[in-house]
């Protein structure tokens, strides 16, 4: 059996409020909460799928900004160890309320309804992100070095 790397991206979106953009949605049969995230697709670059995931999964056309960490996942449900690659952005406008499917809704939460929601967080990388990100972790968008040839 060939071990196939699960490649994710998740983006944090903070607005003005303090408030992070986060996505309602099925999984599992369950109803989880989730930043914008998803699968690196075949010949993407991890950047340009950050970017297309906010936008399926929320509407919302962002900036990329900062590079939050690389964080590993093995989920418990199925065994898959996942990749997460998670940015730092900023909301630039809202262009479409058609979401992703499986999708049910984008909201903006703050930390605290966050927080309460921890039993519906699709996993435990939805919170320890936020936390880095309000620890002040960041790093330029230029440690992951992408070419298409």
């Amino acid at each position: 059996m060939t071990w196939t790397p699960h490649a994710t991206v998740a983006v944090i979106v903070e607005d003005n409020e303090g408030r992070f953009l986060l996505v309602e949605e099925v999984s599992g049969g369950q109803v989880v909460f989730n930043q914008p995230a998803g699968h690196v697709e075949q010949d993407e670059l991890i950047t340009a799928a950050a970017l297309r995931e906010t936008l399926e999964e929320t509407g919302w056309q962002v900036e990329l900004e900062h590079f939050l960490g690389l964080y590993t996942y093995k989920a418990p449900a199925n065994g898959v160890t996942y990749f997460r690659f998670c940015f730092c952005a900023r909301a630039i406008r809202q262009v479409t309320e058609k979401l992703d499917t499986g999708i049910i809704a984008a909201h903006w939460l703050g930390l605290e309804d966050i927080q309460t929601r921890k039993p519906q967080l699709r996993s435990p990388l939805v919170l320890e992100c936020i936390q880095d990100y309000r620890n002040g972790r960041r790093f330029p968008l230029d440690v992951i070095v992408e070419s298409q040839t």
